[in-house]
């Protein structure tokens, strides 16, 4: 039987029947405490799932990105304070990239090994999972373990995609002068954006109730296992008194034979 931390490392649809299995053993054992922390354990989504098998199977690779990290954090840094060059940020993007791209591949192959479909969201969580865990240390610390429950964005170092251009030209052509617009155009501008900015606003509000559903059903089902477990242990225990009172009947039934 695996343990807590062992979870996080099984077949994606194996860890709700192990991480119940596991809080029945526990509460078996007279460890109530440890069954109840247990039982509410929430399971990994997809990204979170890959990232945390990354974590457990590809160490050097997760070193890379780590140092990778490191090493690109200094370099904006440098850039910032003004001591810092170009080209050794524009090698430092690269390098955490490069260690990115790698994880991510071998995520894919992770992940249709499990059957599951390889969505462009999914990869896409994987890897802004593992851009935040190279670039952010609470999310280090939270990837490190393996024991990731929901995938995770990092949206620092603001500068990097557009402080250091990937070529200087000496000489820039001028610009041409824009073009007016007519009234025409800044009105179907106007419109258009009002119309994303209705369906973002849509989307978020779909993925904030879509997210509300998932907690309340998650809860559900960890209030259900634990009613679950308590009818288990008391049929338990009802049928071992069972098993003592016909053995006691039976050992009355054989004095009064002897006695007859």
């Amino acid at each position: 039987m695996p343990d807590a931390d062992e979870l996080y490392g099984l077949p994606f649809d194996e860890f709700i029947p192990a991480r119940n299995a596991l809080a029945r053993e526990l509460r078996n054992a007279g460890r109530r405490e440890e069954a109840g922390e247990v039982a509410v354990l929430r399971k990994p989504s997809v990204a979170a799932w890959a990232v945390n098998q990354l974590v457990r199977t590809q160490r050097k690779g997760v070193d890379e990105l780590f140092e990778a990290g490191d090493g690109l954090r200094a370099a904006h840094d440098q850039v910032l304070a003004g001591r810092g060059d170009a080209g050794s940020l524009r090698g430092a993007v690269a390098r955490e990239r490069s260690a990115v791209d790698a994880l991510t591949q071998a995520a894919r192959g992770l992940l249709t090994s499990q059957g599951h479909e390889l969505s462009a969201t999914i990869i896409e969580r994987v890897n802004d999972t593992l851009h935040a865990a190279a670039l952010d240390d609470d999310a280090r610390a939270q990837v490190r373990d393996g024991r990731l429950e929901r995938e995770l964005r990092h949206v620092g170092l603001g500068m990097i995609a557009g402080a250091v251009p990937a070529r200087t030209r000496a000489r820039p052509a001028p610009a041409a002068a824009p073009k007016a617009d007519t009234k025409a155009e800044r009105a179907e501008r106007a419109r258009a954006e009002r119309e994303r900015a209705q369906a973002r606003a849509a989307a978020r509000k779909r993925r904030d109730q879509a997210a509300l559903r998932l907690e309340r059903a998650e809860r559900a089902l960890a209030e259900a296992e634990r009613v679950l477990a308590d009818a288990e242990r008391a049929l338990a225990e009802a049928e071992h008194a069972r098993a003592d009172a016909e053995a006691q009947l039976e050992q009355a039934d054989q004095a009064f034979r002897e006695l007859g």
